[in-house]
């Protein structure tokens, strides 16, 4: 008898070990994703792929090293200059957004990097607005990355506040309880980018009302797999969006009940677009896509932070010297 309990025991530990030292699939393709980013490091620049995400899922992880941080601010620096004015381009705001973010991610000076100021490129709440929400949505999670004071507007523009901004994104909900980036039909996308943004005002009650419905919408849109469509297609991104605006809000991706669909999170979702050292963009796209690689591992970075207890992805007030 005790040696048949002691057979189970063993057999019980043994088991115990197994499941200890496997490793999830999320964290192993985060750490697949997140090795092969790093090796390609030298290679990047300013830009939406393969520049400021990229750097942002780096250093957030821990992957960025001093080296590859300041050659990235080096090119940031130059690119600013060629250009020479606060404003990065004359409509689209969410360039200075992206840049502040990559900057303050790498341990770079928005406030003084290309001979400008960056915050100055966001103070006309006009120009904020010409890009629609994401303009509002960006400028609001620059601004408060770095928890940065945003400098006075200039005669004939409309100052901006984060007030304005909240106020903004809270006004343009849809009757669904999410966003859109035009029309009453709401996207996940643009629901959990505004979630993001919104994320630092959580324990205001109009926003924690926002949050709570917005939450409810993304609820009622999640696919059976546990993950989103966009635009009539279930995607990579579209997961990744959900996953960062969740840890956001403090929510467990995995573990909040409304977002787990036949025992299936946005994370095991995300986790089907995994191919090799990166993540596809969808079904009929199988291969290697840059875009779902740096946003499906920034998410994952976020999960990753938010599981050990550590600040938000975009806060990144820790990365100011």
């Amino acid at each position: 008898m005790k040696k048949r309990i002691s057979c189970m025991l063993l057999s019980i530990l043994l088991l115990c070990l197994c499941a200890c030292g496997e490793k999830s699939v999320w964290r192993a393709a985060y750490e697949r994703t997140g090795q092969a980013l790093q090796s390609e490091v030298n290679e990047l620049r300013v830009g939406s792929v393969g520049g400021e995400w990229c750097i942002i899922g780096l250093s957030r992880s821990g992957r960025l090293t001093s080296d590859a941080a300041h050659a990235y601010l080096e090119q940031a620096d130059a690119y600013i200059r060629a250009i020479g004015t606060p404003r990065l381009h004359q409509a689209k705001s969410t360039e200075n957004s992206r840049l502040i973010l990559g900057i303050t991610a790498a341990g770079g000076d928005v406030t003084n990097i290309g001979g400008v100021n960056l915050l100055a490129g966001l103070t006309d709440m006009k120009y904020l607005s010409a890009q629609g929400l994401n303009g509002a949505i960006w400028a609001l999670i620059a601004l408060d990355c770095g928890g940065y004071e945003i400098p006075a507007a200039q005669p004939g523009e409309t100052q901006t506040t984060r007030e304005g901004l909240v106020y903004l994104l809270l006004s343009s909900r849809n009757a669904d309880g999410g966003w859109s980036l035009f029309g009453e039909s709401s996207d996940p996308d643009m629901t959990a980018m505004a979630l993001q943004a919104l994320a630092p005002y959580r324990q205001r009650e109009d926003v924690a009302r926002a949050a709570e419905s917005a939450v409810d919408y993304l609820s009622v849109i999640q696919l059976p797999s546990g993950g989103f469509s966009s635009w009539g297609t279930a995607n990579c991104e579209s997961c990744a969006q959900v996953i960062v605006a969740l840890t956001a809000l403090g929510l467990d991706p995995q573990k909040e009940q409304r977002l787990i669909k036949n025992d299936q999170s946005v994370v095991d979702a995300l986790c089907t677009f995994a191919v090799n050292d990166g993540f596809y963009h969808s079904a009929d796209l199988a291969e290697v896509n840059g875009m779902a690689t740096e946003q499906a591992y920034y998410a994952l970075t976020a999960y990753a932070r938010f599981l050990d207890g550590q600040t938000r992805l975009y806060d990144m007030t820790d990365c100011i010297t």
